[in-house]
């Protein structure tokens, strides 16, 4: 029987999971409060989307079968989304194919710009993506590829019970933080040169800790301060 933690309304964007690993305030941004600004960085990452975006692509290459923007769920994370990438390998035990004879077992294939991160971002997102197959089939989903296109090679991904549980605490801070309607203040870092909504989000200005009195007489008093 399937586990329905949450249903079909309570449904989050899978593609999210990367945003509140990198920064949770960034995350409640966009999926709380609707934000976004383009920049050259999110620009590129959907023209290199755009390539694999293809729902009625299949192509078969050898023992492999591949499938691209395949549509993912799951109701234990709450997360729904879309997979780059599918691949079918021929094996020993997995599912069955239709038009194709044996088993299959299934790995996610994500593209990405760029080459691989110094965090676990691009990692969660994959591993999510899995555990959505697992579900969905009733299978198995040990590895994950990436493929980044600045070094324009395939990096696989072991998909760990630590990655996994990482996964579910992740999913369900997401869920918290979007049925309170929370944007947590920023931890203001290096990485926030990083961030497409730098200027959106202004990350020094959330860490005060003066009541909106109490800044807006601290910053007139030094405007009245220069004039002198």
């Amino acid at each position: 029987m399937r586990n329905v933690r949450y249903p079909d309304d309570e449904l989050l964007a899978l593609s999210g999971i990367q945003h509140i690993c990198f920064c949770p305030r960034q995350w409640a941004l966009i999926h709380v409060e609707r934000q976004w600004e383009e920049n050259l960085r999110t620009a590129e990452g959907h023209l290199i989307h755009q390539r694999v975006d293809d729902p009625f692509f299949t192509e078969s290459r050898g023992d492999i079968v591949i499938s691209r923007a395949f549509p993912l769920v799951s109701h234990t994370l709450g997360l729904y989304g879309v997979a780059d990438v599918v691949e079918y390998i021929r094996s020993g035990d997995g599912i069955s194919l239709p038009g194709h004879e044996g088993l299959w077992t299934m790995r996610p294939v994500e593209y990405k710009r760029g080459k691989p991160k110094t965090d676990e971002r691009d990692e969660v997102q994959l591993c999510a993506q899995a555990i959505c197959l697992e579900e969905m089939f009733g299978v198995r989903v040990g590895r994950g590829d990436f493929y980044y296109n600045e070094i324009r090679r395939r990096v696989p991904l072991s998909l760990s019970a630590e990655l996994r549980e990482r996964v579910r605490s992740l999913s369900e801070e997401m869920h918290d933080l979007f049925k309170k309607g929370v944007t947590p203040p920023a931890d203001v870092s290096r990485k926030c040169n990083l961030c497409s909504l730098q200027n959106i989000c202004m990350p020094k200005l959330t860490k005060k800790t003066l009541s909106v009195g109490k800044y807006v007489r601290k910053h007139v008093k030094e405007a009245c301060s220069k004039d002198v």
